[in-house]
């Protein structure tokens, strides 16, 4: 798997419908991918490594080691579920796609799983056939 389908991914599933009182000012920053998986399987820690997620009140994107941004959606979280439901439009490089997912937010780390296009959106979070999953962890 390459970085710009997990960028494409990501930028999908940041596109979810936003809950009233979940405060984004949470979850927005730059964060470093610490791990991922796809399909249910471990993705290869040298596909990820130095790849970055920045989250704005409305947006997330994110860049391979080279810094070449790989996706970029806008997002909506509902926090009336338990994980947070996702809700992610894409801005590049397939505009207009959609992805919905769980996100948890725990400190400086974020959890995160959406679908691939053709998936069913995840429940929890943990990847399964056409998904992605994500640990990112706040850089300081």
């Amino acid at each position: 798997m390459r970085i710009p389908n997990l960028c494409l991914a990501a930028l999908v599933l940041a596109t979810a419908a936003r809950g009233e009182s979940f405060d984004t000012k949470k979850l927005e920053g730059t964060y470093t991918i610490v791990s991922g998986r796809s399909d249910g399987k471990p993705i290869p820690a040298d596909h990820v490594k130095g790849s970055v997620v920045t989250f704005t009140a409305d947006t997330v994107s994110g860049t391979d080691k080279d810094r070449k941004m790989f996706f970029s959606s806008t997002y909506t979280i509902d926090d009336s579920t338990k994980p947070y439901t996702l809700k992610m439009v894409s801005v590049s490089p397939k505009k207009g796609e959609k992805a919905t997912g769980v996100i948890e937010i725990d400190g400086d780390t974020v959890k995160l799983c959406y679908n691939l296009p053709g998936g069913e959106a995840p429940r929890t979070l943990d990847a399964g056939e056409k998904q992605h999953c994500f640990v990112l962890k706040k850089m300081k």
